[in-house]
């Protein structure tokens, strides 16, 4: 390896960007917290990207003359690399370890940036991308590999085309206003925003109300008095009207409003559950309304076309390869309708096209993950989306990709960017920002007047805790260590311990009987497996069984079970395997069901079917497909990780109460209700063993904003 000075200044990856003269890295324009040894050895791996360099080459070049634990020193630095670039050991994507040989960087560089200078004046090198500017130095070995280090950069770059090249674009805020402003929608004249937004004080914060507020102006048109869990706008083409998607339990569905303030019409009730889920697009020649609902005979969501004027509705063309359906997006020429594709067995969306004219549906992207906003560009060439990165829920980016010919570019914004929206004239983007965090709580059962108590406060995300079967410990899963992990500690939230791989984002921790193990779901490979650990030993090992990208687990009462849900294609649904791997055994026909919980008595388990507005089933052991039943008189749940098992009955979420917990009794099938919440539960639910105290998930604050970019175009 030569020993080189760093020549180029600013080198990209991903939505990564290093500059080697300052020492500064930044994510999406956002500086790090990232320096020292660990930015030197990223420096170097830089350097020689796609090459192999051992650690005696970066002992040579970072501890030349002194005497220091090089082992510990380099494994420390690639573990806080990996940890900020959300990297992984088993699944690299920047850095990988080539065992007793050394590190290779093998992300996606885009074209280097060479310092300016202003003065000097040198004859382009033909074969290079930048040119050499150090002069103090004499030409011999470091002009050799000055001259090598370009070429790999522009090699690198050529042989690559990385799709994922990034514009930085400044955006503004368009509201400032208390709690969170969302899902914004450009007036057919591009002069005025729709949005949803939940912190009016004459509302009490109890939900999304529709306002409109003119570009230019800080006042607010409130269009609509109805508090609601969510609500996705769309404007009319004559600009007259919005339509918008409300869910609000028994009211969830279409409605339109005047513009300009007036009494709501409801179109259309639907059962769609999800947030992003329920955009909708209204279309150039106001003839149709586009909108995701679920499909009376699988439960499953799809597109459907509904007229505004006489309320005739009619589905899309279904593509054979999609579970689900969501998202629509006029084109402004009317001629295509784009959407979002979900694949169950792979947890991943892709884009499609349709032709409005008749044709058959059309894949326009890669599988992405977690994707949560869709718009087209004004010329109808181009579509820019949201989505979480793959492994990443806390952080939504935009970007856009060419419908001809499928490539893509990265929109770099600080924070969190999603739902954009694009003007008419394609001049302004708006989008909503969003800032969240995560607590967990408990609250005394016997006295549930009483405050609830967080536990474990921190700075990051954490839900899904559950008791151990003493009661004296709980595990929950984290972004605590930058990675999502699964973690324990004592009932009162001391003693932390990640029992996870903590390059490995993992999940849904899960007690053994005897509470000396826990099960949990990890990403490998981008598939999802289910990990075991000792609870001492803290080791996870991979439960080996005959079905694959599987998640959710949960114990078998005596300890020799482990249920879970199959994302394996052709066999999704609940199974079981011995806890000690093997084949598994299927229990249902129900391709939805997850969250599998086995009754106290070990004879029944229950599951939820679909991820919200979930129907609570269950099927009597040892379990044989198409014999699992709906439980009687229990209502849909409002997530499907909101309930949890009691000796005597169900404590659960109804999705028409979603800040409530209420109890099922199985021996009178009455339901009583036992706590409120000011704020939205996140995933999980758990009663300790002696049935005193109830832990949950809960945001303890969300924020976001309408953000504008001008002259985006």
């Amino acid at each position: 390896m030569a020993e080189t000075e760093p020549q180029v200044r600013l080198l990209r990856f991903g939505n990564f960007a290093v500059d080697l003269r300052s020492g500064e890295l930044r994510k999406a324009g956002v500086k790090l917290k990232f320096g020292g040894q660990p930015f030197q050895v990223l420096s170097v791996l830089l350097e020689h990207p796609g090459e192999v360099v051992t650690r005696e080459e970066l002992q040579k070049r970072l501890w030349p003359d002194t005497f220091v634990d090089v082992d510990h020193n380099l494994n420390t630095a690639i573990n806080k690399i990996r940890e900020v670039l959300g990297d992984s050991a088993e699944s690299p994507r920047f850095v990988e370890t080539l065992p007793r040989r050394g590190y290779r960087f093998i992300g996606e560089l885009e074209p280097p940036v060479q310092p300016v200078v202003p003065v000097v004046t040198v004859e382009p090198d033909r074969g290079s991308r930048f040119r050499q500017t150090w002069l103090k130095i004499a030409a011999g070995v470091l002009a050799i590999s000055v001259f090598a280090l370009a070429a790999v950069l522009a090699y690198r770059w050529h042989r690559q085309q990385s799709p994922g090249e990034q514009a930085v674009l400044t955006a503004i805020p368009l509201t400032a206003l208390p709690g969170r402003a969302t899902s914004p929608a450009f007036s057919s004249d591009g002069s005025r925003i729709a949005f949803a937004w939940n912190g009016d004080p004459t509302s009490g914060g109890k939900g999304f109300d529709l306002y409109v507020k003119a570009l230019g102006s800080e006042t607010l048109l409130r269009l609509t008095r109805h508090p609601s869990e969510w609500i996705s706008p769309a404007w009319s083409p004559d600009g007259t009207q919005v339509a918008f998607h409300r869910l609000a339990g028994a009211d969830t569905g279409i409605y339109v409003v005047p513009a300009f303030g007036g009494p709501e019409r409801k179109l259309r009730s639907t059962r769609i559950g999800g947030d992003t889920t329920s955009i909708i697009s209204w279309s150039p020649d106001g003839k149709w309304i586009a909108l995701a609902d679920v499909a009376p005979e699988n439960e499953n969501a799809r597109i459907y076309l509904l007229a505004p004027e006489t309320l005739e509705i009619k589905p899309i063309p279904i593509s054979p390869q999609c579970d689900s359906e969501w998202g629509p997006a006029f084109s402004h020429n009317g001629e295509y309708l784009a959407y979002w594709c979900f694949r169950r067995a792979e947890t991943e969306d892709i884009l499609y096209s349709l032709p409005i004219s008749g044709g058959q549906p059309k894949m326009i992207s890669p599988p992405w993950a977690l994707a949560n906003g869709l718009t087209w560009s004004a010329d109808d060439k181009r579509l820019i989306y949201s989505l979480y990165p793959f492994g990443n829920e806390t952080s939504a980016e935009i970007g856009e990709i060419n419908v001809a010919n499928g490539s893509t570019k990265q929109l770099a914004f600080a924070g969190s960017a999603m739902l954009p929206a694009v003007s008419p004239r394609g001049d302004k983007l708006v989008y909503s920002s969003l800032s969240t965090s995560l607590g967990i709580w408990r609250k005394d059962l016997l006295h549930p007047e009483a405050p609830a108590v967080e536990l474990i406060p921190s700075s990051r995300r954490q839900w899904g805790a559950q008791y151990s079967p003493d009661g004296m410990r709980i595990a929950f899963q984290s972004l605590r260590s930058g990675v999502l992990g699964a973690w324990i500690s004592n009932g009162d939230g001391s003693d932390l311990v990640q029992i996870s791989n903590p390059t490995q984002p993992s999940g849904s921790p899960q007690w053994s009987p005897d509470g000396n193990k826990i099960a949990f779901d990890s990403l490998s490979r981008n598939r999802w497996e289910i990990d075991v650990a000792d609870v001492a030993e803290r080791k996870p090992r991979k439960l080996v069984t005959n079905i694959s990208n599987v998640i959710r687990p949960h114990w078998s009462r005596d300890g020799r079970w482990i249920y879970f849900r199959s994302n394996e294609p052709g066999r999704m649904g609940i199974y079981r395997c011995p806890a000690s791997g093997g084949d598994a055994i299927p229990l249902s026909k129900d391709t939805v069901g997850g969250s599998p919980q086995e009754s106290f008595d070990g004879k029944v388990v229950y599951f939820a079917s679909r991820t919200v507005n979930s129907t609570l089933k269950q099927v009597a052991l040892p379990g044989k497909p198409g014999t699992e039943s709906v439980v009687d008189g229990l209502p849909r749940l409002s997530n499907h990780s909101l309930w949890t098992l009691s000796p005597g009955g169900i404590y659960f979420v109804p999705a028409e109460a979603p800040r409530s917990v209420r109890y099922f009794d199985f021996a009178t099938r009455q339901i009583r209700p036992i706590f409120e919440v000011d704020k939205d539960f996140a995933r999980g639910l758990s009663v300790s063993p002696d049935g005193r105290w109830i832990i949950y998930s809960q945001l303890v604050d969300t924020s976001g904003d309408i953000m504008l970019v001008d002259h985006f175009q």
